[in-house]
């Protein structure tokens, strides 16, 4: 399966990737699709438009993750749309910040594109220091949970690079997961009475594996709530 197919692809609901990025329903819906507020209608975020769908693809589940570093932010994420239409025209991409150019190959350019819409600098993606051009806070926490296989993310490690927990479209549906295994599963049947050692045998996983399947899906839960 193609890098672009990849994106394309629908794997979840709206619901479903509201749950696993730990975000509010109508803030997903209203990043894709956008919203009206006061009588006031404003353009999606993420989608070039308005689609209504109800499915999500992994190229717009990867932005909503690298939008969510930024929902502490005091400034609206529609101030970043513009930069994306750019980023989406230079590369002539449908999904810029799914791909590993703006991070690693051209931040002069994205810088430029940031100052020429006057982009709020609590939403900036790169930063200036010295002689150096670095990116922002936010985008180094995006790219700690990434990974890249020919220029795309292929996969996110939702609980950083160091856990075995990994959300990858081809493998378990889409689903958190630690080597095929689904962690909702897995802490569901720990819930129900099985221990870890048992469910590490069951599975053929290491023991700290499944601890770790745990203290995701229960993290997750926390979130939710």
């Amino acid at each position: 399966m193609s890098a672009v197919t990849t994106l394309e692809r629908a794997v979840y609901g709206i619901g479903q990737a509201s749950s696993l990025l730990g975000l509010r329903h109508d803030k997903v819906r209203g990043w894709l699709d956008g919203y009206k507020r006061s009588g006031v209608q404003y353009a999606p975020v993420i989608r070039e438009a308005s689609t209504g769908s109800d499915l999500v693809t992994w190229g717009e589940f990867v932005e909503l993750g690298y939008l969510r570093e930024y929902r502490r932010a005091r400034v609206s994420l529609q101030h970043i749309r513009p930069v994306i239409e750019r980023l989406r025209q230079e590369f002539g991409v449908r999904y810029p910040l799914a791909h590993s150019r703006p991070w690693v190959y051209d931040r002069q350019l994205v810088l430029r594109i940031q100052e020429e819409t006057h982009l709020d600098p609590s939403l900036a993606i790169v930063i200036r220091s010295g002689q150096e051009l670095i990116l922002a806070r936010e985008v180094e926490s995006y790219l700690q949970k990434v990974e890249f296989a020919d220029n795309v993310v292929a996969r996110i490690r939702p609980a950083g690079k160091t856990s075995p927990v990994v959300i990858d479209p081809e493998f378990s549906f889409g689903r958190p997961s630690i080597r095929g295994v689904a962690t909702e599963r897995i802490a569901e049947l720990y819930r129900s009475g099985d221990s870890a050692e048992f469910l590490a045998e069951t599975y053929e996983l290491p023991v700290g594996d499944v601890n770790a399947a745990i203290a995701y899906e229960t993290q997750l839960a926390a979130t939710a709530a």
